[in-house]
């Protein structure tokens, strides 16, 4: 084995401090950084300037950013929120936008652009979670009723389609029949975990011990907590299922053993998204940059012209169905934004175009034009929900719980 250099994690590494240091000299210009990180990636990479190039560490460092993302993605999943007739309304929501999805593959396979329209209905079926809740607080509305339902089809969005995507295709899937029960596999082991943690946590001493170590240099809980992660990775690559169900699991999982934020534990979820957030997971979007193929892109005028095409897919998609919402939240303007910010998506559609094109699903021009669309539906969805939010300055405690009449609003 040669030496490893570390010339081009040192540039990514630059890049992931100097995009949020940019936006933050800019408070006016609300740009996701991911998008900065995603072009600056694409510009220093072969596709433009060719300067950095992905290596070693940097493939690994990418990939545990991956990882990270989707362990934080199931750490925001309050599964004592999804029940009632908020679950049911966010399912109903998501059927609906699978069907959509569907009839939007064929006619992409119609024109040639896609050879798979289940694939192509998981991917547009998807929703940025770690996107859309940072616009509900930023509006002062993630815990008002219309917040929590966009929270629940959210989350029903990122569970559904990384189930969907592991179980049909996995890159090292058997059969269907194969990946369920090595799916089941997967959640006893969850299951077993849980057990596990519980049973310990009726130790005094040991619950004392963890107590104590928590906030020293020892981190016990957060070393815990990304032992927790690897495991499910590890186990889910054994497997053959995808890893990102594997972190997705073990984020979903710590949830469910930590419900209480606020009082249990209340700086692990901080400590967590500082180590994902901080180092991991801006390498995973600028390495995806360095990787994004805009030659196959801009090969000709009819390739570019597919970008708006999974664009507006993509409001159709997760769009459409939020108009379903409208007689439990009685207000257009909500309705709209809902639908906005469902068709925003990015992190899952990274992810799955690679999936995509390793499977031969995909173009490699199909899939830039995806990753494309995702870039202006984190740029332009989020900003205009934020705008007509503001516009609109409702009042979270007017805002009328799901199945209840709106009139008095």
């Amino acid at each position: 084995m040669g030496e490893l250099e570390f010339t081009n994690l040192l540039a990514i590494c630059a890049i992931a401090f100097t995009v949020p240091l940019l936006l933050g000299l800019r408070p006016a210009l609300r740009l996701p950084a991911v998008v900065l990180e995603l072009v600056a990636g694409i510009v220093v990479g072969p596709a433009v300037l060719g300067w950095v190039h992905v290596d070693e560490p940097v493939q690994v460092m990418a990939l545990v950013g991956l990882a990270f993302l989707l362990f934080l993605a199931g750490l925001e999943v309050e599964f004592d929120r999804l029940r009632g007739d908020l679950l049911r309304l966010a399912l109903a929501g998501f059927a609906l936008s699978f069907t959509i999805g569907i009839g939007a593959g064929l006619g992409l396979q119609a024109a040639g652009f896609v050879t798979s329209p289940v694939f192509v209905a998981i991917v547009l079926s998807a929703t940025s979670l770690g996107v859309v809740i940072p616009v509900l607080k930023d509006a002062g509305l993630a815990s008002s009723p219309f917040g929590q339902l966009v929270i629940a089809a959210a989350s029903i969005a990122d569970v559904a389609t990384i189930l969907l995507l592991s179980l049909l295709f996995s890159q090292e899937g058997d059969g269907l029949t194969a990946q369920l029960l090595l799916l089941a596999g997967l959640v006893l082991l969850a299951l077993g975990v849980a057990a596990s943690v519980m049973i310990a946590d009726h130790s005094r001493r040991l619950r004392e011990t963890v107590l104590r170590l928590q906030d020293t240099t020892a981190q016990i809980r957060v070393r815990g907590a990304f032992l927790l992660l690897l495991v499910f990775v590890a186990v889910a690559q054994k497997l053959g299922l995808e890893i990102i169900l594997g972190a997705f699991i073990a984020g979903a999982l710590l949830s469910v053993l930590d419900p209480d934020r606020e009082m249990t534990h209340p700086q692990l979820r901080g400590k967590l998204e500082a180590s994902g957030y901080g180092i991991f997971i801006p390498a995973f979007f600028v390495t995806s940059g360095l990787q994004f193929d805009l030659d196959a892109l801009t090969s000709s005028g009819s390739t570019i012209a597919r970008v708006p095409v999974f664009l507006l897919a993509l409001l159709l998609v997760r769009g459409l169905p939020a108009l379903a919402y409208r007689r439990y939240l009685g207000n257009d303007r909500q309705t709209l934004v809902a639908g906005l910010l469902q068709a925003t998506s990015l992190p899952f559609i990274v992810a799955s175009t690679a999936i995509g094109l390793s499977l031969d699903l995909l173009t490699a021009a199909t899939a830039a034009g995806l990753i494309a669309a995702g870039l202006l539906s984190v740029l332009i969805f989020p900003l205009l929900s934020l705008t007509l939010l503001a516009a609109a300055t409702p009042d979270p405690q007017c805002l009328p719980e799901p199945y209840e009449d709106a009139a008095g609003c």
